[in-house]
């Protein structure tokens, strides 16, 4: 069985921001690398989603709903419901987690 994988607005930001960053520090051509690598990860959760692990800061406040995958060092947070695949943030693992993951998906 395969998921539709769909990615949200705050993650299609993410991508944007996480290209700008690299293309500006680094190069474009390296962006571009690191952007295809990330879509075909989130792609890959086409197929056994659920084998992902949950996310250690939200696992610590009893929050089993989300689960990661990784293209090392960034992180994508995603949610299994039905046949679908959300992906609500793709950020660099980093970053303070537990204050991004807080803010972008318990509103905090």
């Amino acid at each position: 069985m395969r998921y539709e994988v769909l990615i949200t607005q705050g993650a299609e930001r993410d991508l944007e921001e996480l290209y700008d960053h690299i293309a500006e520090f680094d190069s474009p051509e390296k962006a571009d690398y690191v952007l295809n690598r990330l879509l075909e990860v989130a792609e890959r959760l086409a197929t056994f989603p659920d084998r992902g692990p949950h996310p250690k800061e939200l696992q610590a406040l009893g929050i089993r709903e989300y689960r990661q995958t990784f293209f090392k060092p960034y992180r994508l947070i995603y949610r299994v419901i039905g046949k679908q695949v959300f992906i609500y943030l793709i950020a660099d693992g980093r970053r303070d987690m537990q204050s991004l993951l807080s803010r972008r998906l318990l509103g905090a």
